[in-house]
């Protein structure tokens, strides 16, 4: 696996822990390069090993899980000031805050919150059927469903070519049923850049979830 680039002298960079697996270090550094576009922060990249389909199910989380609290460990002694876990489902983020002394931000976690912020009914839109946990649970009351694009049941499937007609058939039938803001509970969905469109055609906010965890750890920067 060819190395990805160290993190920046300059203090704290933001760590993006990435849980697709990946030996092309331009793939895995692809959230960090639009966090640092977007708000400004150096930022640097690792993936954990042995996920080539990343996260996607509960045993796929279950063994992602000490991979994660070690990489963040190891991130945090690289320097890093705040770290991001690059996934909506929020594994380990827990088990990370305890092994490590620096903020520690989950990307559906930071979605969830984002979102309450901008509508009264928020649609989920991932690679499960159900929302994340986590998710559901800082939606409360808001939340208006969640839905899978139809043949995507890994974040890999997303490139497939159907995963963006689908992605958008799924997006328009979240706010057919009363939608107001749209959850993007995969971070592959960030990836493939789908959010401008979704906005555009839609006519509804969708929030992001490595943006959004961007924004969190843009208040944990002191520099």
């Amino acid at each position: 696996m060819q190395p990805v680039p160290s993190p920046r002298e300059s203090a704290s960079p933001v760590g993006i822990i990435r849980v697709l697996t990946s030996d092309d270090p331009t793939a895995v550094g692809e959230h960090g390069r639009l966090l640092e576009r977007r708000y400004g922060f150096p930022a640097f990249s690792r993936c954990i090993p042995g996920q080539p389909y990343g996260i996607h199910d509960e045993e796929s989380e279950r063994r992602a899980e000490p991979k994660i609290v070690a990489l963040a460990r190891e991130m945090a002694a690289e320097g890093a000031g705040t770290l991001i876990i690059s996934c909506a489902a929020d594994p380990a983020l827990e088990q990370a805050r305890a092994a490590v002394d620096i903020p520690v931000i989950g990307a559906g976690a930071a979605a969830a919150a984002v979102s309450l912020g901008l509508g009264t009914r928020v649609g989920v839109l991932g690679i499960t059927d159900e929302a994340p946990p986590g998710t559901r649970a800082i939606l409360g009351d808001r939340f208006a469903g969640a839905v899978r694009p139809r043949e995507v049941r890994r974040t890999t499937d997303l490139r497939a070519p159907h995963g963006e007609a689908a992605v958008l058939e799924a997006a328009a039938g979240l706010v057919a049923s009363g939608a107001d803001t749209l959850l993007l509970a995969c971070t592959g969905l960030t990836t493939i850049g789908v959010r401008p469109r979704l906005e555009e055609r839609l006519g509804v906010p969708v929030v992001d979830a490595v943006l959004a965890a961007g924004l969190m750890a843009s208040y944990t920067r002191t520099s």
